[in-house]
């Protein structure tokens, strides 16, 4: 166990859910924390570069660093296609005082809510149903018809682990989705606004 000051707030969400967009206007929104940068063996998109949405690695150097045991968590979620946190990512980050925002699957959610117990909070973005998600990809038009497919089935099997997060918040509306987890947050790293 580490000694870490450090609280780490980790949100999970089927794609398309809208969890970028509340992690993000809760990244300006005036709390102590900082955003944890996952590592990727996937190709950057449009104009991602390397340290800022993503560390890009090669699915080789993925696998040396899981052997290495360089991850906090980390997850194939398709073939040669990996996902994790890097262990340095989260000393950077608490070293500067900052807490820690995760932007993770629900599996790797879980996983780090596993070594950090009540340091962590898990907070689960879900859609307001499965019809309305597979709307919002398809409008996202960034995935090929076989690919919502994949994100939806994922979906499903995600939305089975919401009961095991901490809390659960329902974004059928964003504004009301946005200040739901502002409080949330507040409770937890006992702000007083």
């Amino acid at each position: 166990m580490n000694n870490m000051a450090a609280k780490l707030i980790i949100f999970s969400a089927p794609s398309g859910s809208g969890k970028s967009t509340i992690v993000n206007h809760l990244l300006k929104a005036g709390f102590d924390i900082e955003f944890s940068i996952s590592a990727t063996s996937r190709s950057p998109r449009g104009n991602e570069q390397d340290g800022v949405e993503y560390y890009f690695l090669s699915p080789d150097e993925f696998r040396r660093r899981i052997a290495a045991n360089e991850f906090i968590e980390f997850e194939e979620v398709y073939k040669d296609t990996y996902y994790g946190t890097l262990r340095s990512e989260v000393e950077r980050i608490g070293r500067k005082g900052n807490n820690i925002v995760f932007d993770v699957d629900v599996v790797g959610g879980l996983n780090i809510k596993k070594q950090y117990g009540d340091q962590a909070l898990l907070i689960f973005i879900a859609p307001p149903g499965i019809d309305e998600l597979r709307k919002r990809l398809t409008d996202r038009g960034t995935d090929s018809p076989e690919m919502i497919d994949l994100r939806i089935a994922k979906a499903e099997y995600e939305l089975s682990f919401a009961p095991h997060f901490d809390v659960t918040i329902v974004n059928d509306n964003l504004e009301k989705a946005k200040k739901e987890a502002e409080k949330v947050l507040s409770d937890f790293l006992e702000i007083r606004k």
